[in-house]
Parts: structure tokens; sequence; C-alpha cells
């Protein structure tokens, strides 16, 4: 193996048994070598692929594809392979370590630990091939999202207005590797069973997700009834009657958004006018659409904030239901989530939202916030956006859509069941979030040689 990189110690103390090297203080029996180093060669995709596209054939894997470590093959594309030389160049093998190199994601890693048959790369992705494959498990693990590795892939992207790595920077990107391969072996499998438990929570939480849209589109549809609302006095089971959403259960009622809300006024503010303090909190559209589901907890969830200089719009009133009223994609479009737990705090709707207060109460607590998701009321809100790469919901079409409304008693008791699930999803997130902290905690004592899994030999 060539001369890895070192520097001579700063002047700050070194502890003993430690030495410093470019990518900072590591165990003296350790070593820092570039990527190229530990490479047979260093690659990239090129342009061109598009023609290639077809329903079947080699896997075609792209940026999205690359993620925290691992191949997610769930959205894939697939090619016609070119002929020769270009070709060959970008097929992948059996450990091959994938770089993204263009765009957002610029410096996700994952390893090719499966035989994908015949599959290429696209331009948007680099390729690293190890000389000793013995390693590439923990090279993958090194330069992962929140390791010491991948802070020099953020470091490399400063003062570029396009993020971008060229593959000179993935040559010179250094890798600390721990002399003994049982010590390598030990953090990299240490590492993989936290992702194990990780991608096993993930799982299940889709599970629970997916179950709980099903049971939405029962039970906000009135196909399924609870017990205690099934029955007629008589004690036979109610029907249904057609209309204009369809068919729904014989004892639902119909109001239009118009009917049930009142339209206040929003704030127009930027991410630009936020800071982490100021007089009131602010609801940002695109924490609709990535931070919570149906509701806003204003006692768990924290908030930007903004000066009362800045806006001048209604406050929230707990129940007030928020809709983003711009989506990039259709699943996105009249998301939508009810406020709770506001307290005397003053929080304002911001940016691409419409506010809608229940004029009358006829929608019961926690149940406003479902609205959005009846299929019904969703086909009709998509029906409605306009727009090109932005899709929008006009304030007027949305007084005018319709919703399908149950009893009160019937609404809270739905709120109840899917609440109940809600809150087991979002225990589960929480989980997943402590279990992510501790593995980012993990990756910097263990691939700093902070924490030691195998005891350092002892120099005679």
């Amino acid at each position: 193996m060539n001369q890895p990189y070192l520097v001579e110690a700063a002047e700050q103390a070194v502890p003993v048994g430690y030495k410093q090297t470019e990518v900072g203080m590591i165990p003296e029996d350790w070593f820092a070598y570039s990527l190229g180093q530990l490479s047979n060669f260093v690659t990239s995709g090129s342009r061109g692929w598009a023609k290639f596209y077809s329903n079947q054939g080699a896997l075609f894997v792209r940026s999205q594809n690359v993620r925290n470590g691992k191949l997610d093959l769930e959205d894939s594309q697939f090619v016609t392979p070119k002929l020769g030389a270009e070709g060959d160049r970008t097929r992948l093998k059996l450990y091959d370590l994938l770089i993204t190199i263009t765009g957002n994601s610029v410096g996700n890693v994952a390893l090719v630990k499966q035989d994908l048959g015949d599959a290429y790369i696209s331009q948007h992705v680099g390729l690293v091939r190890l000389k000793n494959i013995e390693i590439a498990n923990y090279v993958c693990m090194f330069l992962s999202p929140h390791s010491i590795g991948n802070f020099q892939i953020l470091a490399s992207q400063s003062g570029q207005s396009k993020p971008g790595l060229t593959l000179k920077d993935l040559n010179e990107f250094l890798i600390v590797i721990p002399t003994s391969q049982e010590e390598q072996v030990a953090i990299a499998n240490a590492l993989s069973d936290v992702d194990a438990l990780l991608s096993e929570l993930e799982k299940l939480i889709a599970k629970k997700q997916a179950i709980k849209i099903a049971t939405m589109q029962q039970l906000l549809t009135g196909r399924t009834r609870l017990p205690q609302f099934s029955l007629r006095e008589d004690g036979s089971p109610k029907g249904y009657k057609q209309s204009e959403l369809g068919e729904v259960p014989e004892d639902w009622e119909f109001r239009t958004y118009g009917e049930v809300f009142l339209f206040l006024s929003t704030s127009t503010n930027s991410r630009a006018d936020l800071y982490a303090t100021g007089d009131y909190g602010y609801v940002h559209y695109g924490d609709i659409h990535t931070k919570w589901h149906n509701r806003l907890d204003l006692n768990t969830s924290e908030l930007p904030r903004i000066s009362s200089d800045l806006v001048s719009s209604s406050f929230l009133e707990d129940g007030d239901v928020i809709m983003a009223d711009a989506s990039e994609d259709y699943e996105g479009i009249g998301k939508s989530v009810e406020v709770s737990n506001v307290g005397k705090d003053k929080v304002v709707a911001g940016l691409h939202t419409f506010l809608l207060r229940d004029k009358e109460k006829q929608l019961s607590d926690g149940y406003r916030g479902y609205v959005h998701s009846i299929p019904e009321v969703k086909k009709s809100l998509d029906k409605m956006a306009t727009g090109m790469k932005v899709y929008g919901v006009s304030k007027n079409n949305l007084k005018n859509i319709l919703l399908p409304v149950p009893s009160k008693k019937e609404q809270t008791a739905i709120t109840t069941v899917l609440s109940d699930m809600d809150e087991e999803i979002q225990t589960l997130d929480q989980r997943l979030n402590k279990i992510r902290h501790i593995k980012q905690g993990m990756m910097q004592e263990l691939l700093t040689g902070k924490t030691r899994l195998v005891k350092p030999q002892v120099r005679e």
C-alpha cells in the first residue's frame, strides 16, 4: 500500500497513543490514505444514457438510488446498455463504492452488496473500485453522512454556487484506517448492526403508515363504520346513498369548505425573514409538507420565529386548519394540519398557506386535520390544482369543494382511532431519531479511534 498522508503534530497537546493527521487526531497505529491510493480506479457515468432507457434490461443506478450507505432500488430505471468500452467502464461489480457527485444529494454513498447482474451508473454517480474489497464496508461507513469522512465532502462544497464533486475530489478524499483488520471489521460490524436496527424500524413505520392510510380511506368515506354507528334504531344495518362524492352513508350530510370555514389572512414571508428567536411563531408551508402529518401540536413542535414588524396577519387559535396552497407534486396538494395547544403564544400562518377557521364548530376537534385526506376531497383538490412545476389551489376553488360530514360523535370516534395510530407512529419516529443520533455519536467515536473496540497493540 502507498505511503499514507501524515503531517507533523500541531502545537496543541496530542494525547499519548495518538497522532495528528490531515483529518484530525487518530490513534498512532492508524493511517490516513487517499481514496485514490486505495482504489484500482475512480470514474463516473457519462451523458447520453436517456436514449437507452427501456422497461426492462440492465439496472441503471441514479443519484436517487444512492442513500445513506446503501442502495435504494425502489425507484428503478432500466437501460439497454451501451456496447464497448463506455459500457464496460461504468458497469457495476460487487463491492463497488458509489458516491453521488452532482445535485442536492452530493456526498451520499452506497456499497454494492448484492449481485445486481448487468447494472450501470448515471452521470450523477461516481464509482470507486477498491483494491481490497475486505475494507469496502469500512470505507463506506467512513464516508457516510455524519461521519468524519463525509465532513470532507461537505467542506469541498464550500463557496460553490452549484453542488458537485470532481473525480479529482474523489481521489483526494482521505480515509482513516486501523492497521488491524480485526478492528476494521469490528467497527464496520458495530455500525452495521445499528443500520440493521434502523432498517427494521423504518420497515415497521412504513407498515404502520400503510395500515393508517388504509384505515383512513375506510373510516373517512364511511365504507367501514365503527360498530356504534353502523345500525339504525331498529337494529337493521345502515345503508348508503348516492351523492356527488359517490356512495356515502345514508346519515351523512354535506358541506363545502366555504360553508364550514372562514378564510383568514396569512403572512407572505420567506425563510430569509425567519430566525430562532422573534416575537411570533411562524408556520412555513414547507414544514407542513415535510414535518407534520395531520396535526400541529405546538406543545411538541418548535417553530421558526419572526419579528412583529414584518407581519400583519391573523393569529392562530386551537382548531384552526392551515393548508399548504402550493406543492411540487400531486401528493402534497392541499396538505393540511390542525393546530392545537397554541396557549399564550402568538403564531401566524405563512407564505403559500390558507388559514381556515371552523365558523360554527361543525367539525370536531382533531377531525379537521384529516378532512383533506378524504379520498374524494383529495381528488377534488388534485383536479382543481393548476401550474406546471408547482401546483396550486385557488381560494375560490377551495371554497366550492364538497365535504362529507358525519355526526360529531362519529367524527370524534374516527379521530380517536386515527389519533391513536398517529401517536404510535410518532413514538416509533422518535425512537428512530434517537437511534440515528446514537449512531452519529458512535461514528464520531469509532471512526476517529476515540473509542476502541479492539485493544491496541502495545509498542515494544
